[in-house]
């Protein structure tokens, strides 16, 4: 939801850009969001989403819409290093129940928060 918020929200030299980024990120999050979803009911239990879950991001903060192109790229930035880590968390953790399938879609998950870290910093300088 922040990727989204930021960009609808983005001003300044780098609007395109950071534009162009998060359109590509918030895409592939919320295709993402489904089939974490749908695991979660593969599973047997309920898929669950607070609305007080969507703003802060990864156990970040809200979205703060008034944040310069460079912030909001920092900003996603932490985001996306913390939701990686706990992705490669889920990993282990499912490779130790002996579920391959979340394992698995947890390994692509951190991969495109990483990647999705890499496009940050880059583009952040």
């Amino acid at each position: 939801m922040k990727s989204h918020l930021y960009h609808w929200n983005v001003t300044g030299p780098h609007f395109l850009t950071v534009h162009e980024l998060t359109e590509t990120q918030y895409t592939d999050m919320f295709a993402a969001a489904d089939q974490l979803a749908e695991r979660i009911r593969a599973l047997g239990k309920l898929a669950v989403i607070n609305p007080s879950d969507l703003g802060g991001g990864a156990e970040g903060r809200d979205a703060d819409v008034s944040l310069s192109a460079e912030e909001m790229l920092r900003d996603l930035l932490s985001d996306h290093e913390r939701l990686a880590a706990r992705m490669r968390a889920l990993v282990g953790t499912a490779e130790a129940a002996e579920d391959p399938v979340t394992a698995d879609l947890a390994t692509t998950r951190a991969d495109f928060h990483e990647k999705a870290s890499w496009m940050l910093r880059a583009t952040a300088g």
